[in-house]
C-alpha cells in the first residue's frame, strides 16, 4: 500500500476513508484559499513548473534528483494523486453527499479551445457550491459557475463509465492532504499535466494505483484494442495476434478493461502481487 494508505487510510485504501472527504471548506480558510488559488493561478503555475523542470535539466544529476525529491515531498503535503479504477470511484462517490461535474482546468490549459469531453468530478461531504463560484469567478476562458452540473451517484457513475469507454483514466487528488476533493478523467499522459511531469520529467506527483492488471492469455484474441487504450504503455503487440502485458509498467487505472470484449484483462491488488508491489 502507498504511504497515504498507511498515514490516512486507517488500514485500508486512503481514498476510501470517509474522513478524507468531510472537511468543512467554509470554515477551513487555509485549505479553501489553496483551492481557490490553485484554480485561478493554474496557467501561471503550469508555466512556472515547466520552466523549472527545464532549468533542472542543466543541473548535475545528484542535484537534479535531490531537487525533484524535495518538490515531490512538498506535493505530497498539498496536491498529490493516484489512479483509481471505476469500481473504486463508485466507493469514493458513495462517501460524498455533494457531487459536481465541471470542465477540467488542467486540460483546458493544456489544450485551449479543445471540445474534448473531459471533466472533473468534485465530491465532498460538505457543500462546495460557493467554493466553486469563488474559484471560477472571472476565470479567463473558464466555465461560469452557472455551468456547473450537480450529479447524483447514478449520473456520476454513468459519466465515468462513458469517460472510460473513451479511454479516459480516473485519478483521485488531494487539495491539502489528506482531503480529497476531485476525481479527474484524462487521456494520460498527453492530456494530464501531472502525468507529463511524472512520466516524462521524472517528477513524482502521483502514486501508482493500488491495483495492477493481469492478462488472461487464453481469453485474449490479440486484437490489440487494449494496447491503444493503455495510457502508460504497459500493453504492446508482440505478434500479429498476440499482446503482452508489462505488469511493472502498469499503473492500475483499469482503462484497458473497457476495450476488451473477451474479459481477458482484470485488476488485482498490487500489495498481494509480489512481482509489482512497488508503488513508484
Amino acid at each position: 500500500m502507498c504511504q497515504f494508505c498507511v498515514q490516512h487510510g486507517d488500514g485500508k485504501r486512503w481514498y476510501r476513508n470517509a474522513r478524507n472527504y468531510a472537511l468543512d471548506l467554509e470554515s477551513d480558510l487555509q485549505r479553501r484559499g489553496y483551492v481557490v488559488s490553485f484554480v485561478r493561478d493554474f496557467e501561471r503555475t503550469r508555466r512556472t513548473a515547466l520552466a523549472g523542470l527545464g532549468a533542472l535539466r542543466y543541473l548535475p544529476r545528484p542535484l537534479r534528483e535531490a531537487a525533484k525529491e524535495r518538490v515531490s515531498l512538498r506535493q505530497q503535503e498539498v496536491h498529490f494523486g493516484q489512479p483509481v479504477p471505476l469500481e473504486q470511484c463508485e466507493e469514493m462517490l458513495k462517501l460524498a453527499t455533494h457531487i459536481t461535474r465541471l470542465p477540467c482546468v488542467c486540460r483546458g490549459a493544456l489544450r485551449p479551445g479543445s471540445d474534448a469531453p473531459s471533466c472533473c468530478i468534485v465530491a465532498t461531504v460538505t457543500p462546495h457550491d460557493q467554493l466553486l463560484a469563488d474559484c471560477f469567478a472571472g476565470y479567463a476562458g473558464g466555465p461560469a459557475s452557472e455551468g456547473f452540473e450537480r450529479l447524483d451517484l447514478a449520473c456520476a457513475m454513468a459519466y465515468l463509465r462513458q469517460a472510460e469507454e473513451r479511454g479516459l483514466a480516473h485519478t483521485a487528488w488531494t487539495f491539502g492532504t489528506p482531503f480529497i476533493a476531485a476525481l479527474c478523467n484524462c487521456d494520460l499522459p498527453s492530456g494530464c499535466l501531472a502525468l507529463r511531469m511524472q512520466l516524462r520529467e521524472g517528477l513524482r506527483v502521483m502514486w501508482r494505483g493500488e491495483d495492477v492488471a493481469r492478462l488472461d492469455r487464453e481469453r485474449c484474441s490479440g486484437c490489440g484494442l487494449c494496447v491503444e487504450r493503455c495510457p502508460f504503455g504497459a500493453l504492446r503487440r508482440v505478434a500479429k495476434a498476440e499482446v503482452a502485458l508489462d505488469r511493472a509498467a502498469c499503473w492500475g487505472c483499469g482503462t484497458c478493461r473497457a476495450a476488451c470484449h473477451r474479459g481477458a484483462l482484470a485488476l488485482e491488488s498490487r500489495s498481494a502481487s509480489g512481482d509489482v508491489a512497488r508503488l513508484w
